[in-house]
């Protein structure tokens, strides 16, 4: 079992995952010698691999890591001449958002499905630790703001790790599916995630102000287009369980520690 990103949030749970289950399960990343952006080391780190799992992502270069890393995983597989089946992360949403790095996942996807190697889409919607950020980027002083109606369904990395794990253990595909999409248990309110986060760190719950929302990527999340669908997975802890296990208060910058 072949883990692109093996090395950050995602990816090194799924490897934890795999390897507590008994699986080889091998981390592909920079730091062991395999660089998606250039294809460096990928065939050799793919040969005899049952499942990839795709969890390699770059906000900042997505059309380099996540869409022609995809691709080269499926040109790497093709020449390889390997069966394995690909299991790629995704986001819910991301078809219905025009913000560049959806739209980079969409392309992701869409170099896979081209590809013509076994792989499952699994869509999940934002980690805990972005809802928390945003309930506490978007406040100034005693004042938190509020993009329109926006809601967020936030999940929680370490179940998302679970159902990768299970993807790639299970039935490969003929072709390309889309699993059901994964979110949390509770969708939440900017009003909500800000006096969660404030009573977290021992503030008082900050006024809300709605900002309207200007421009079709703002719109697009007002609207809900970020939510889950009706035939979506939800599971593993809420974001409150999640926010009571965190230190106080939260660090400004937040991620989510393997």
């Amino acid at each position: 079992m072949v883990v692109t990103g093996g090395s950050g949030d995602l990816g090194a749970r799924v490897v934890r995952v795999l390897s507590g289950r008994g699986h080889d399960a091998v981390a592909a990343s920079r730091r062991t010698g395999v660089d998606l952006s250039t294809g460096e080391g990928l065939d050799a780190a793919l040969a005899g691999a049952d499942a990839v799992v795709h969890a390699a992502s770059s906000p900042t270069r997505p059309q380099t890591v996540d869409v022609a890393g995809a691709a080269r995983i499926g040109a790497s597989l093709r020449h390889l001449g390997s069966p394995a089946h690909v299991v790629s992360i995704s986001i819910v949403g991301c078809d219905r958002v025009p913000y560049p790095y959806y739209r980079a996942k969409v392309d992701s996807e869409t170099a896979l499905e081209r590809s013509g190697v076994p792989t499952t889409i699994v869509r999940a919607t934002q980690f805990h630790p972005l809802a928390a950020l945003l309930g506490s980027a978007l406040r100034l002083g005693s004042t938190s703001f509020s993009l329109g109606d926006m809601r967020s369904q936030p999940v929680d990395i370490d179940w998302v790790a679970e159902r990768l794990a299970d993807h790639a253990t299970g039935t490969a595909p003929s072709g390309f599916v889309r699993a059901p999409e994964l979110a949390g248990p509770t969708a939440y309110g900017a009003r909500e995630i800000s006096a969660l986060v404030a009573a977290h760190d021992g503030r008082t719950p900050p006024r809300v102000v709605r900002i309207p929302p200007v421009g079709e990527v703002m719109r697009g999340f007002s609207q809900g287009r970020n939510l889950p669908g009706p035939g979506a997975e939800t599971g593993g802890r809420s974001f409150e369980d999640w926010l009571a296990a965190q230190p106080r208060p939260l660090p400004r910058r937040m991620h989510s520690p393997p």
